[in-house]
């Protein structure tokens, strides 16, 4: 009896083995299942790969501690997954779709999606061994310009063939792991399913739209309203030099990444004698300074006001009806300029136009291929004279790119909401902090920091939508645009972050630096034009140290790093497109800016407009504000001409050939 019912429960429990068994080779040979394995193989390889790089490049890579090793292995695979879900697209598509299960079961449907996800992936992986040898005479990751820089050479096959057999090395390794993916690679086994045709194509179809956003999200990098689908400038945020970006990318994701953004084309308009003789962003120190004093060093501080244009202060405008009573006040005691231009249209423009005197030409230079070029600004070069510098921004980090430029910019420390102390009660619900207690915070973390200090902040919250914290709704003038409340209150925040500063010590001995990123919402013609477009506030405030005074020449945010620079006397030779125009008078008294797609030169009175290869418009915007009317070329608008091409050629080549720091040009 006892043996019987032995025997009977050893027949059941094989049975229930069997079923479990069954229950999890059916989960394993799903092809949603063997799919996400799929996608982890290759991602593990492009990892594998990273690793190999950095132990066979250490002079590429000085320095790196095991635990930045480790961020920049875990950052780089935001950018493998990115470019692995490009290259399994097809792919993809084919095993997810809920087709009937005799479909997907067939060998010919599953022999053809095997190798359209591993003929890419193979492409991808050898694109990025191949590039672990190019990358050391480039100083970057192999973009879409490789094809128009050698499109006219016909030996590249032999120097393939000859970097093959001297670095047999790299070829060993990309061919172990083109074998291992494709031995590991697996396949959708037959299964079963038990449930009614219904159910099945219930589940492959939440299974389908659960895959859709989750690809999304991959190859975004990221997935809110605050979140710009990532691009090779993000890489700066794992790195502490712009050549670690070597490290974090992958060549598949920059050749795909740089289709989508404009080229440079050096259009050599003179060559390097005439070209530096007309115009140089390479400066030399001059010696003077603000504030010769017994205190030592200025701090600095600067305020990027998110889309404060001209229009809406009360100082440039006698007849506005003042949605900025503080900062009308403030520029009242300040330095300032009514011919004030901002180099971009976008926030994201205006880091590098402010903060690194690089201007906005053609493309945004944080979304060009050329965005993991070497870099200085003024926390850089202050950073040498002894500074401790930060940014902050009250937007999630990595929000617009602004953590990845401040980090290759140089600045030492970065405070974004994960640094707020209470991000989720301050939160706008939309994009940021609130402008008025984040920029408390800000100017209760400048407490803490050592002097001389260089801090830079970009305010938030006049922005779309328009909103204003529930307190302050009805306080502030509405204006005619939905901006000018929101206008209002980040203006009162200005004032409250003020009046808690000067009754701090290092307030008194402090250059503030006041801008805004872009102008929005316009509505008066002589502001909504090709001109106007560009007019934003430029000035600066040093209650010891400056008197204040109305500058009648022209001033560019790529003017505000040079001023800076030279007001806080600084020792070393510098990198900027703009000039002096603070302790000095510029030697060219000109702004630029694109307007697509035409380049623009201002001068004290009159707009230049280029197209590349001819001047198309000439205006006197002092006599006609709103651009009605041409006016016919001369020996001063010829100047202004020659200047641009020279400023167009200095940028393009610059960033062509990675040559956008001092003395970069003679390595």
């Amino acid at each position: 009896m006892v043996r019987d019912w032995l025997d009977i429960g050893s027949i059941l429990t094989r049975s229930h083995f069997e079923k479990v068994k069954q229950y999890f080779r059916n989960i394993f040979s799903h092809p949603w299942v063997c799919a996400v394995i799929n996608l982890v193989i290759v991602m593990s390889l492009y990892t594998l790969a990273r690793v190999f790089f950095f132990a066979i490049s250490p002079d590429l890579f000085p320095d790196v501690t095991f635990s930045h090793l480790g961020e920049m292995l875990l950052g780089g695979m935001r950018f493998d997954l990115t470019a692995v879900l490009y290259l399994s697209s097809v792919y993809l598509l084919m095993v997810l779709l809920p087709f009937p299960i005799h479909w997907r079961q067939n060998k010919i449907y599953q022999k053809i999606a095997k190798w359209l996800f591993l003929i890419p992936n193979i492409f991808g992986i050898a694109v990025n061994c191949i590039d672990m040898v190019y990358v050391r005479f480039t100083d970057r990751r192999t973009t879409i310009t490789f094809f128009d820089e050698f499109q006219n050479d016909g030996n590249l096959a032999s120097i393939f063939f000859q970097g093959v057999a001297e670095y047999w090395y790299v070829t060993v390794f990309a061919v172990l792991a083109i074998c291992l993916l494709i031995l590991l690679f697996r396949e959708s086994e037959e299964y079963t399913t038990t449930r009614s045709q219904w159910w099945y194509y219930t589940r492959e179809s939440l299974l389908l739209a659960v895959s859709v956003y989750m690809i999304v999200i991959g190859i975004r990098g990221g997935f809110g309203r605050y979140t710009r689908p990532i691009t090779l400038s993000n890489a700066l945020q794992y790195t502490n030099r712009p050549q670690e970006t070597l490290l974090v990318l992958n060549t598949p994701f920059c050749l795909m990444r740089s289709t989508e953004g404009s080229v440079y084309t050096d259009p050599h308009y003179f060559d390097a004698d005439e070209l530096a003789s007309i115009m140089s962003p390479c400066h030399e120190f001059r010696g003077d300074s603000v504030a010769v004093n017994n205190y030592g060093k200025l701090n600095v501080v600067v305020l990027i006001l998110e889309s404060f244009a001209s229009e809406h202060i009360g100082f440039y405008n006698e007849d506005s009806i003042g949605y900025t009573p503080f900062l009308d006040s403030l520029l009242a005691k300040s330095v300032t300029w009514q011919k004030s231009f901002a180099s971009g249209r976008k926030s994201i423009d205006a880091m590098p136009s402010v903060l690194s005197s690089i201007p906005m030409l053609i493309e945004p230079y944080v979304v060009t291929p050329y965005s993991t070029n070497a870099v200085s600004s003024i926390a850089d070069c202050l950073k040498r004279e002894g500074y401790n510098t930060a940014f902050f921004h009250g937007a999630p980090n990595g929000s617009m790119g602004f953590q990845a430029y401040a980090r290759s910019a140089g600045f030492e420390r970065y405070y974004g909401m994960d640094e707020y102390p209470d991000a989720k009660r301050d939160f706008d619900g939309t994009w940021a902090i609130w402008d008025e207690e984040f920029l408390q915070f800000y100017a209760h973390t400048m407490d803490t920091m050592p002097e001389p200090f260089m801090t830079a902040v970009f305010t938030a919250s006049s922005h779309h939508p328009f909103k204003v914290p529930e307190r302050y709704e009805g306080v502030f003038a509405e204006g005619t645009q939905a901006i000018h409340p929101c206008i209002g209150y980040s203006d009162n925040a200005l004032r409250l972050f003020f009046d808690y500063a000067q009754k701090q010590p290092w307030f008194e001995h402090t250059l503030f630096v006041i801008t805004a990123d872009h102008t929005n919402q316009l509505s008066r013609p002589e502001y909504t034009n090709a001109l106007g477009l560009y007019r934003v506030p430029i000035a600066f405030y040093c209650p010891a140290y400056l008197e204040a005074s109305q500058r009648e020449d022209v001033v560019s945010q790529t003017d505000i790093m040079p001023s800076v620079l030279h007001a806080v006397g600084y020792s070393s030779p510098f990198f900027a497109f703009g000039e002096d125009a603070l302790t000095g008078k510029k030697a060219h008294n000109y702004a630029v800016c694109y307007n697509n797609p035409v380049f623009q030169i201002m001068s004290d009175s009159l707009l230049l407009q280029f197209d590349g290869q001819q001047t198309t418009a000439v205006y006197n915007y002092v006599a006609d504000p709103c651009l009605r009317q041409t006016i016919e070329a001369d020996e001063n608008t010829a100047a202004m001409e020659r200047y641009l091409k020279a400023y167009i050629q200095q940028y393009t080549s610059r960033m062509i050939n990675n040559e956008l720091t001092y003395g970069s040009e003679n390595r």
